[in-house]
């Protein structure tokens, strides 16, 4: 079976989508050389188009076939998003079997299954939480996109029951292809002096505002309070939590970090006391995922799919109440007990998650699609 699938996510500084698309292509490629299952006759390519960045080889993916074009990406996203042109077939010069878009809107193919992959329509629920080519296409385009694809892939349950509620999109033409955890060996030791972390995309759906005001009440009632980063990419609506975090009395208690790269995102794991993550709505959150793998305890929003991934291995608090934020950071913070056990359950909850598992989703996803592309073929 010959495979493209869109890489453009993964090609500067990879958040969650960028990550996935990565992790997903790796594991499509070790378990293909390993000879496990249907999916090691899969031959993959990988698309990447930029006018600034090159998909260039890497150990990683030293089995893929890569096709780099120099087209920019808002280029041919409005060309893709809107003319539904030009097909995969013209950019790359070969024929494929499947398609995979990572996001929800189709890659144009005259002749391959088309897949998307949705990993959450906050894009529908909060459009005001959205920008550029996000909220232009995806809100009047999802729907019509996810109606032709021969099959949509999702990543948590929550996604799945949004997929079929907001876009009518059957129960028979998802699948879900989960995340999985990092390889990272649990941490021997809780640092004494950590700090609480944030990872993630400085953005509005995030919800970094009320972590602050949490963060903030809690700086009042304890001096020994440790310290707050917060590491991820600022977008522009991020200017004024940096500017606040500049100020009495967040200043020299809390910093931004910037943008780790994922060879670095193991040590700030490890150096963090908790990580928090008050979030209003994720798809999945790889972030409580990649905690707990290390052992790292968790407070969560209770929202989306977060409770989903920490089942009973995190604290949730409403993301919306930045006094119960506050009260989770600080009920874990002071009780040993409590942090020793989320310690210990995110380390066991970690563990189903499997990007091995991933890629056997995914290919069966592919499969369906393939078959369904077959049987509209003989029935036209």
């Amino acid at each position: 079976m010959r495979v493209l699938i869109d890489y453009r996510a993964a090609l500067r500084e990879p958040s969650g989508v960028g990550e996935y698309t990565h992790e997903v292509a790796r594991a499509l490629l070790k378990r293909r050389k390993r000879g496990s299952g249907a999916d090691s006759s899969i031959d993959l390519t990988l698309f990447s188009s930029s006018w600034k960045d090159r998909l260039l080889p890497s150990p990683d993916l030293a089995d893929a076939a890569i096709v780099d074009r120099r087209v920019p990406v808002r280029v041919l996203n409005f060309a893709w998003h809107r003319l539904e042109w030009p097909g995969a077939e013209t950019l790359t010069g070969e024929t494929f079997d499947v398609v995979q878009s990572m996001h929800p809107l189709l890659m144009p193919s005259r002749h391959a299954a088309q897949v998307v992959t949705i990993c959450d329509l906050n894009f529908l629920t909060n459009p005001e939480r959205t920008r550029a080519e996000i909220r232009r296409d995806y809100a009047e385009l999802a729907r019509a996109h996810a109606a032709r694809a021969d099959r949509v892939i999702v990543i948590s349950d929550f996604t799945r029951r949004e997929v079929q509620r907001l876009l009518d999109v059957p129960a028979d033409r998802i699948s879900m292809a989960v995340p999985g955890a990092p390889d990272w060996p649990a941490r021997e030791h809780e640092p004494q002096d950590g700090y609480l972390l944030f990872f993630g995309t400085l953005e509005p759906r995030k919800n970094i505002g009320a972590l602050l005001d949490a963060y903030e009440m809690l700086s009042v009632k304890h001096r020994d309070l440790p310290p707050l980063v917060l590491a991820g990419h600022a977008t522009e609506a991020a200017r004024p939590w940096l500017e606040r975090i500049n100020r009495p009395p967040l200043a020299g208690r809390v910093r931004h970090v910037g943008y780790v790269s994922p060879g670095d995102r193991q040590t700030l794991y490890q150096g963090a006391r908790l990580l928090v993550h008050p979030a209003h709505e994720e798809g999945f959150g790889l972030t409580v995922l990649e905690a707990m793998t290390v052992g790292v305890p968790v407070v969560a929003a209770n929202r989306g799919a977060l409770p989903e991934v920490g089942g009973d291995a995190v604290v949730l608090a409403d993301p919306d109440q930045p006094d119960a934020l506050a009260g989770a950071i600080e009920r874990v913070l002071g009780d040993s007990a409590l942090s020793s056990r989320l310690s210990t359950d995110g380390r066991a909850r970690s563990r189903l998650f499997s990007w091995d598992q991933t890629a056997e989703s995914t290919c069966t996803a592919y499969a369906a699609a393939v078959a369904r592309r077959s049987a509209r073929r003989g029935a036209a």
